[in-house]
This record gives C-alpha cells, sequence and structure tokens, in this order.
C-alpha cells in the first residue's frame, strides 16, 4: 500500500471515528476552538502594541531626548527638554543626521464657519519634522510645508472636516487662540493610530517666541534626533549629556559647584522612538502610553489558555479511551500495526484542530469590534495582518494538532489486545501522575488569573473611592473659554442659577492637562538652597470653594483685598518643602515670572490648602503654590443634584447669550478623572473576561478527567454500591483526590500570583495593599467551582446500576 494511499485511508477512518462520536468531537472542537480564539484576540492585541512608531522608516535611528531634574527636594523625570537643545545638537554633534521638535498646544481653537471649534490633536513643529518622521505628504512640500511662522500642516482627516476636501494647499484656517488665518501648506496622511503622537494639526513652531529662546533652564519642547547609521546610541547618549552640562553651567548667575553639592541635578537620556509606547512614564508625554508590563501579563495569558485548551484536548481524548480500547484491541489482532493507529489518532487530532482554529479564526474576526470596544484599540484585519495571521494558523494547526493528539495517540496505541479484549485496561504512564500534573497546572493558572483580577478590581475601587482631597462629583467644566470676551461676566450669570453652588475660572485643574513648574525660594536671593521646584497655579477667588478644597490653616483669596494680588495659597507638601514649620502665615517666599529674570516678585502665604492628589495615582503629591490670576482658560461649575441635564440647559442658555459664535463644549470632571486612568479600567475588564473563559476552559477539563475517573472505576463504584455504599460516598470518594489537586494549585499559584501583583501595584504611589481574603476568595472559589465541576460527573457515575458494570464479570 503506498503512502498516499495510507494517508487517504487514515483520514477515512479519523472521520468516520469523529463523525461516529459527535457529542465527544463538538466539544472537542468548542473547547479548543474558545481557547484559540482568546489567544488570537490577545495575539492581535499583543502586535498592536509592539508595532508603535514601527512605521517611521528610520524607527531604528531615531530617538527621544529625556530630562531627570531633581532640585528644591524634588525629583521629576520629564519628556522634554530646553528649546535650543535640538540646534545645538545638530551643529556639534557629528553623529546626528536631523533633529526636529514638537510641542503640545493646550486649548486650540479653529474657525468653521461661524462656530469656533476646540481641539485637542493640535501642535508646533519645527518643518525638520518630515525629515525624522515617515508623515507622507498628499499636497505640499514636506521641506518647505512649516519653514515659515504662521503656516499649518493637516492630515487628511482635518482637511475633509474643515474643507470637506484634502486638497487645500494655499488656503486659509483661521486659529481663534491668536485671531489669525494660518495659510495651509500641506496635507498629510493620518498618522497612524500606532503611534506615541497622533496629531491633526501642526502649526509651525517659527509661530512661537519660545522656539527661538536661548534659555536652557527651560523645559518644554519634545525634541527628537535622528541618528546616522551605525552610531553607538550609548556614545551619542554621553555626548549629548556632556554638550547639555556645558550649555546649562554657563547661565548667567548660576553657581554650577553649589548647583551640585546641593544634590541637585539636570541630567539628559535618550529613549528610543520604539521604546516610548510601552517603556516611557515620564510628564509630558505627547500621549497616553501603555506598559510593557500589560504585553507580558496578557502574552502570558494566551499562552496558559492555549496550553490550557490543549491540555483539555488530550484529558477529553484520554477520558473515552475505555470506549476506544476495545477498537485498538481488535485492530491489533487483525494486524494494524502501531504506527499506523498512531498516525489515525493524530489525524483525527489535526482534523480537530483544523476545524477549531478555522471557528477560532472566524469568530475572532467576529468579536474585534467588541474587543476593540474593551480595549481601547482600532485593530482590523487587512493586508499586513493576513500576511503574519495565515502562516501563524497554519502553524497553529500543526503544532497544536501534534502536541495535543500525540498523548492520546501514544497513549491509546500502547494498549494490549489480551489486556484490553479482556475489559482490563492499563494505566497508562505509569499511573495517573501525568494527568494530576495537567490538572495542578490548570487551575494554577486560573487561581492565578483569578487573585489577579480581584488586586486589580480593588485597585480600581480604591482609586475610585479614594479621598482626593477635593470633590469632582457634580462639576461641569467649559473648556473652551480662553477666548471669551465676558468670560467673568458669564462666571457670575451662571451663579445665579438655583442650585449652582459655585463657578471658578481656570485653567488649572486637578483632572487637567495644564501644568507650570517653576521655582520659588524663601530668600529674595534665588540659589538651588533656598529653592522648592513647584507647580504654580494662577486661580481666581472662587476655585477652592468650587473644588471643594479644605485649608488647614488661614484663609482664602478675596477679591475685596488689593494686597491679595501678591499672595499665595500652598499646599501642605509645599510647606513641608519651603520649611516654615507651623506658623506658616504671612510668611515670605520669592518667585521669577517666566520670562521676565530679572524682575524677582514677593508674595506672602495667607493660607495652607489641604494636599490634593491633582496628578496620576502612580505619584507621589508635590508642591503647589497658588496665585489670584486672570486665567479663563476652563470654567467650572459645582452644582447640586442629580440632574445634570437641567443644570447643562440652562448654562448653555447663558453660554449662547453671551458668545453665540462658539460652540458649547464641557465634559464632566469625574469622567476627565476616569479617563487617566482607562488603561488600567480597560485591563481589569479584559482580566475578568479572560479570568472567567479560563475556568470555564479548565472546568471542562476537570470534567473530562472526573469523566474518565468515573470511567476507569466503574467496577469498584459497581461493587462499592452492591456493598450498600450511599451515593454520597461514591461522589466524596471520586471528588476527593481532584480537590486536594486543586488546593495543590492553589498553594503554588498564591505566592507567584501574590509577587506578580505586588509588583504591578509599586506602580502606584497610593495603593491598596494585598489583603489575605483576597488569596482566600480565590482559593475557596476555585474549590467550589472544581467540586460543582466533578460532584456533577460523580453523581451521574454513582447514580447508575451497578449491575451495568459488572455484567462482564
Amino acid at each position: 500500500m503506498t503512502s498516499c494511499t495510507m494517508f487517504k485511508n487514515n483520514l477515512k477512518l479519523a472521520f468516520r471515528s469523529l463523525l461516529k462520536n459527535k457529542g465527544f468531537t463538538i466539544i472537542n472542537i468548542l473547547g479548543l476552538a474558545m481557547g484559540l480564539s482568546i489567544c488570537l484576540l490577545i495575539v492581535f492585541f499583543v502586535v498592536d502594541e509592539l508595532s508603535y512608531d514601527r512605521y517611521n522608516a528610520n524607527a531604528g535611528r531615531i530617538y527621544r531626548i529625556n530630562t531627570d531634574i531633581k532640585f528644591g527636594g524634588n525629583a521629576s523625570s520629564y519628556a522634554v527638554t530646553p528649546p535650543p537643545l535640538a540646534q545645538a545638537l545638530k551643529a556639534q554633534l557629528p553623529e546626528v543626521a536631523q533633529t526636529t521638535r514638537l510641542i503640545a498646544a493646550v486649548d486650540s481653537r479653529f474657525k468653521k464657519g461661524n462656530d469656533d471649534i476646540i481641539e485637542s490633536k493640535v501642535a508646533y513643529a519645527d518643518s525638520t519634522l518630515f525629515d525624522v518622521f515617515t508623515l507622507p505628504m498628499l499636497y505640499g512640500a514636506g521641506q518647505k510645508a512649516l519653514a515659515q511662522p504662521n503656516t499649518i500642516v493637516l492630515t487628511e482627516r482635518a482637511a475633509k472636516k474643515y474643507f470637506n476636501t484634502a486638497d487645500v494647499v494655499g488656503r486659509s484656517l483661521t486659529f481663534v487662540n491668536i485671531n489669525s488665518a494660518l495659510k495651509i501648506t500641506g496635507v498629510i496622511k493620518n498618522i497612524p493610530s500606532q503611534s506615541h503622537f497622533n496629531f491633526d494639526f501642526l502649526i509651525s513652531a517659527l509661530s512661537l517666541p519660545s522656539s527661538q529662546s536661548k534659555a536652557w533652564n527651560s523645559f518644554s519642547y519634545t525634541t527628537y534626533t535622528l541618528l546616522k547609521p551605525n552610531t553607538n546610541a550609548a556614545a551619542f547618549e554621553k555626548n549629548a549629556a556632556h554638550l547639555f552640562d556645558g550649555y546649562f553651567a554657563q547661565q548667567p548667575g548660576f553657581n554650577a559647584a553649589g548647583f551640585k553639592k546641593s544634590g541637585s541635578y539636570v541630567r539628559l537620556n535618550i529613549t528610543p522612538l520604539t521604546d516610548i509606547h510601552l517603556k516611557s512614564n515620564r510628564q509630558y508625554e505627547l500621549g497616553a502610553n501603555s506598559s510593557v508590563t500589560y504585553v507580558y501579563i496578557f502574552s502570558a495569558i494566551a499562552l496558559f489558555i492555549l496550553v490550557i485548551a490543549c491540555i483539555n484536548f488530550m484529558n477529553l481524548s484520554t477520558a473515552r479511551s475505555a470506549n476506544r480500547a476495545r477498537e485498538v484491541g481488535v485492530r491489533k489482532v487483525l494486524g494494524s500495526a502501531r504506527k499506523g493507529l498512531i498516525a489515525q489518532f493524530l489525524a483525527e487530532s489535526l482534523m480537530v484542530t483544523l476545524a477549531s482554529t478555522l471557528i477560532a479564526a472566524t469568530v475572532a474576526i467576529i468579536l474585534l469590534p467588541t474587543f476593540n470596544q474593551l480595549a481601547g484599540k482600532e485593530l482590523s484585519i487587512n493586508l499586513q495582518t493576513i500576511g503574519w495571521m495565515l502562516p501563524s494558523l497554519l502553524i497553529i494547526i500543526i503544532v497544536v494538532g501534534i502536541l495535543a493528539g500525540a498523548y492520546p495517540a501514544f497513549y491509546l496505541s500502547a494498549f494490549q489486545p489480551i489486556t484490553v479484549l479482556k475489559g482490563k485496561l492499563s494505566a497508562g504512564f505509569k499511573g495517573s501522575a501525568f494527568r494530576n500534573f495537567l490538572v495542578v497546572l490548570q487551575f494554577a493558572v486560573s487561581i492565578f488569573l483569578v487573585i489577579g483580577t480581584i488586586v486589580i478590581y480593588n485597585q480600581l475601587q480604591y482609586i475610585q473611592h479614594k479621598d482626593l482631597g477635593y470633590n469632582r462629583d457634580r462639576v461641569l467644566v467649559i473648556k473652551n473659554t480662553v477666548g471669551l470676551s465676558h468670560a467673568k461676566l458669564l462666571k457670575q450669570q451662571l451663579k445665579q442659577i438655583p442650585g449652582v453652588s459655585d463657578a471658578s475660572l481656570s485653567g488649572f485643574l486637578p483632572t487637567g492637562s495644564l501644568r507650570q513648574p517653576n521655582s520659588v525660594f524663601t530668600s529674595r536671593v534665588p540659589t538651588s538652597r533656598n529653592a522648592v521646584f513647584s507647580e504654580i497655579w494662577p486661580v481666581d477667588e472662587d476655585y477652592l470653594s468650587t473644588m471643594s478644597m479644605e485649608l488647614s490653616a488661614g484663609r482664602n483669596f478675596s477679591n475685596q483685598m488689593s494686597t491679595d494680588s501678591l499672595a499665595v495659597i500652598v499646599n501642605q507638601t509645599a510647606l513641608r518643602m519651603l520649611g516654615y514649620g507651623k506658623d506658616p502665615l504671612n510668611k515670605t517666599l520669592f518667585y521669577v515670572p517666566e520670562g521676565n529674570d530679572e524682575h524677582i516678585k514677593e508674595y506672602h502665604i495667607i493660607g495652607v490648602v489641604k494636599d490634593f492628589n491633582f496628578s496620576s495615582l502612580r505619584d507621589n503629591i508635590t508642591p503647589v503654590v497658588m496665585m489670584l490670576g486672570n486665567d479663563n482658560r476652563a470654567l467650572s461649575v459645582k452644582f447640586a443634584g442629580n440632574d445634570a441635564n437641567r443644570y447643562i440647559k440652562q448654562i448653555e442658555t447663558k453660554w449662547n447669550a453671551v458668545s453665540p459664535n462658539q460652540r458649547f463644549e464641557y465634559s464632566f470632571m469625574g469622567d476627565d478623572f476616569n479617563s487617566a486612568y482607562g488603561t488600567e479600567q480597560r485591563t481589569g475588564r479584559l482580566f475578568m473576561i479572560f479570568t472567567t473563559l479560563a475556568i470555564i476552559i479548565a472546568s471542562l477539563g476537570l470534567f473530562s478527567l472526573a469523566a474518565y475517573a468515573a470511567e476507569q472505576r466503574n467496577k469498584e463504584i459497581g461493587i462499592r454500591k452492591v456493598l450498600g455504599a450511599s451515593v454520597g460516598a461514591i461522589v466524596g470518594m471520586l471528588s476527593k483526590n481532584f480537590i486536594k489537586l486543586v488546593i495543590i494549585a492553589f498553594l503554588i499559584a498564591a505566592p507567584l500570583a501574590w509577587l506578580a501583583m505586588h509588583k504591578w501595584l509599586e506602580g502606584f504611589a497610593y495603593r491598596q495593599n494585598i489583603q489575605w481574603w483576597m488569596l482566600a476568595l480565590a482559593g475557596l472559589g476555585s474549590v467550589v467551582i472544581a467540586f460543582a465541576t466533578i460532584s456533577a460527573q460523580s453523581f451521574k457515575a454513582a447514580s447508575a446500576n451497578p449491575a451495568i458494570s459488572l455484567k462482564s464479570e
């Protein structure tokens, strides 16, 4: 018989066998398909996370320059650098091919018809941006597109939004913030979503006076460098830091020796472009980054679920070994070689895997939109995806089919004909140690995921309910008030609405992105020894009451007191670092306004506000100094009651009366807070879903093993029943060993899960510790689920008529 004929015969036999046992085949296919579909979705997620910024042709040679600063008692990491750094690097370091800068714009508004539209994806950029990054130009000349001030480049999406066409080069777009028209000099393709920055409007950096600044102590621009081929990145980092140190030390009046002696420092370092999304979490990032930890976690989950699914396949096959034992025995007596039996069983395994993989791929594609919503992604099936997915699926079919089918194939084909035909089965693989290991592995993974889910959920609940030092509930934030000519009038009108308790004008919000770090000093002669690096927030007299912030000492600002123009309120952290002790009121501090280095202003402290969290709970609270100022970038309105729609309608009416040509745009402060933890919330949801599915798959495997155990001990159960054993006693006998295995799995998984989640929690400055009840709940839940799964099969075996199992005797 030729090999081809034997192959065809094995496929026919395998197909007939699978068709004969429809129930077994369906369970096996669906169980494996469930695991594979989850694995595929996670692979989509991981591939997307790893692909960030790799669309750039020179991605491997692009680096972002970062700054680490310790000054005034604070140590911080920034993704920004001084304005002149880019030009100095290009001019003085021969290994640099090109440099470019970006700086995000805040509260930008453009005019469309009679409407002012606020846009969040706006940045100022150097003309060299297109030399460093791969941003294909659809219309216009890339090298000259931003070479002149008051010019702008749009993405195709933005151009169509404002002009209904992408061919808009030469036309103008009114930039409301400066009440001036910007000339459109280029239209680029939409920046891929897999980018650490994603702007739709790129304004020439020459439009900003700060772009020409020579100040080396101002940190505001995101700077990138494109290195020449074969450049040693570590050597470049060292050279760039040395160059910066030289310029920084030459600042007028700067005492480099005293600065260093005080323990302060300013250091440059670099981050590869392809590491930014997953390995960078600095202040002033251009977008919300993820974490490589989640890539590792989800990759491990995909692998574990795939292993669990394969284990189930093996267990379900061996669980029906008694039913196929006589078939094997008869075929061996009739002359079938063992390798022929192995080939048939492997063919069955490959056919099941093929069917499961096709179903899994279909299910994964169908569920992709839902998965995108859960994961906050924009994943899609395109030619690039198909390019790696088809070979991957083929490998999965072969590898999983052989691995999952190998144990049943070798196990079943090893039966001795005489033993089988007498009704006796080999224990196989020298007892049950291997199968016990599989059960322990399955439930160890499941318990690990359960503990992880509980810890993540508990931390998210802690974030939601932690006292932040301000009240974000029922606070409406109107965001496009920066150009409003009657902002103060509107504020007073809104305060007259029944149910509105307060309103405040300030762009510096605890949930906002606008920040202004600078130094304050305890002496008129500023030095690094008497400096405190702090947030400087201009606010109005209603700010504290609108945010429900509490004073621990002193009083609030008052517009009735002219001296309050030189008054400040500091938070408790700033007070500690200033060293003013328990009696800070009326103490002085000194501040050099931005852009006015020659004039130092003296302020007196009138109050101390209790510490409040204004950045992520991953970070410790840093100093804040509030000054009475005129900042109308946002209008916050605090109202009572739960009928938000009623207040919104009344506020919008007032808005339209004051500013009929500006669009009314708002958000709730609570929603703004929640969005800052979107990654953790999505991770929690995905963890919960994957954990549930992993438990279902593991329970299916346990169900199959319970069936296998009952089948192996069929005659023993019959004898025990004849001798008077109760159904409960038999159920307990069959369940006891499996419960032991689940407990062993818990003892293995619990410490590993504790270590992994403790590491995850270390990323939060404010966190809940892992409590003993979390581990206990996971262990108890696993035992209950396991017992419920096992007892169902055990009760069925214990309730069977013993005469049926004993009739062969």
